[in-house]
């Protein structure tokens, strides 16, 4: 009886082990990709990247960085909870003129630990058409 009642609670704590490892974040953004088309030199290079915690655990982003100095990425500072919305600012430098293809490298407590988001476009010269 003692060896059945010690293999019970040696199996339900087990379970429940496992049922707090199921509790994890999950991000899914509205789109990796933000295309600018074709902007001005000079004009606003902010654009923001929405996602959504679809998870059960809060989503913590603990790093988000840019594949050059060029694009400053901002992520939020807070913990976003499970079925909240959160963003991902991008300030691009649009004083450099030609093609943008940069990667933004999001590193955070989700399931999918690294997501990589894009900005594309183009930053035409004044008077250019």
């Amino acid at each position: 009886m003692m060896k059945k009642s010690v293999l019970m609670l040696f199996v339900g704590l087990l379970s429940l082990g496992t049922y707090a490892q199921e509790a994890t974040a999950k991000i899914e953004f509205k789109s990796e990709t933000i295309d600018y088309g074709e902007i001005a030199k000079g004009s606003d290079g902010v654009r923001v990247f929405e996602f959504t915690n679809t998870g059960t655990a809060p989503l913590v982003i603990s790093n988000v960085k840019s594949s050059c100095g060029c694009t400053i990425p901002k992520k939020p500072e807070d913990p976003i909870l499970p079925g909240k919305t959160g963003q991902i600012q991008v300030k691009y430098d649009t004083n450099r003129v030609g093609p943008i293809r940069k990667a933004i490298t999001v590193t955070s407590n989700a399931a999918t630990a690294t997501k990589v988001l894009k900005i594309k476009g183009t930053v035409k010269a004044e008077g250019a058409k």
